[in-house]
């Protein structure tokens, strides 16, 4: 386990909370739950795998994470709606929603099945939605205030090759997020999102970047010329929910290691030339 997440155990920045977090069994969304629990909050995870769930409760049972689990099609406004008052009948209250659930690989717009971009919306968007607005209208009643993070990517706004069904949804997921910190503002309720870039999770490696050629073509595209590790967006997204980030809302923290801006003219060797300046006249010409 990292250092970092030794320094974690002494913050308590979010003692008395609880995090709701889907796709939580795996992955990032078991990272996040990581890092919240780490910092006092009470954790509950959601995914359609039940089998997911009991990785995923043994995990953070194991990093002394109190947990919860259930079994929800974010897909579903129904489902989610019930999973939402079980969890609150049982927990007290949500105070932090984290939309994780996703469904990402990579397939060039003219090979991908109608059903598989539908799929991907259904779960990225339309399920952002469905935890935000049953959760959210939760945290309105109760005047309680709250935190939503959804967690998007990069090519959410720059777009990128083979992308289209995730790049569209999660666009979308970029503009509820917006529109919804400035709707709900006013209910104390705050909405935000992170954009990772490339790291390395359980299964991505097969779907995004399958061969070492591939994988070197994204490292070589990354300013800081590494993958992102879990914990450092775990961390990232932990500061997000957190008091310390009490005035942020409506905005996307980016953590790609610049690779969203490019490498620009003066990539490979990185040498910066050597501009020769002219002498000044006597005018300062």
């Amino acid at each position: 386990m990292p250092e970092s997440s030794n320094r974690d155990r002494d913050d308590s920045s979010l003692r008395g909370r609880i995090a709701l977090i889907t796709g939580g069994g795996t992955g990032l969304g078991l990272e996040i739950g990581r890092a919240l629990g780490r910092r006092g909050a009470g954790v509950a995870i959601a995914s359609r795998d039940a089998a997911h769930l009991e990785q995923g409760r043994a995990a953070l049972a194991e990093a002394g994470v109190s947990v919860e689990t259930a079994v929800c099609d974010v897909r579903e406004p129904r489902t989610v709606r019930r999973t939402v008052a079980e969890l609150e009948q049982r927990l007290g209250g949500i105070d932090i929603l984290v939309n994780n659930a996703a469904g990402n690989f990579v397939r060039p717009a003219e090979q991908l099945p109608e059903k598989a971009f539908a799929n991907v919306v259904d779960i990225v968007l339309n399920g952002t939605f469905n935890c935000s607005r049953a959760v959210g209208r939760s945290m309105i009643s109760r005047k309680s205030g709250g935190v939503i993070l959804n967690v998007v990517a990069t090519y959410a706004w720059t777009g990128g090759p083979g992308t289209v069904h995730s790049a569209a949804a999660k666009a979308g997921v970029l503009a509820m997020t917006r529109t919804l910190a400035a709707e709900w503002a006013r209910h104390r309720v705050r909405v935000v999102a992170v954009a990772p870039g490339p790291f390395d999770s359980e299964g991505a490696a097969d779907r995004l970047w399958p061969s070492h050629e591939l994988r070197e073509r994204v490292l070589s595209s990354i300013p800081l010329g590494r993958f992102a590790t879990r914990e450092e967006i775990a961390g990232a997204a932990a500061w997000l929910v957190s008091p310390a980030a009490d005035y942020v809302t409506g905005a996307c923290l980016t953590l790609d290691g610049g690779g969203w801006l490019g490498r620009g003219i003066l990539a490979g060797d990185g040498a910066v030339p050597t501009v020769r300046r002219r002498r000044a006249g006597r005018d300062g010409s």
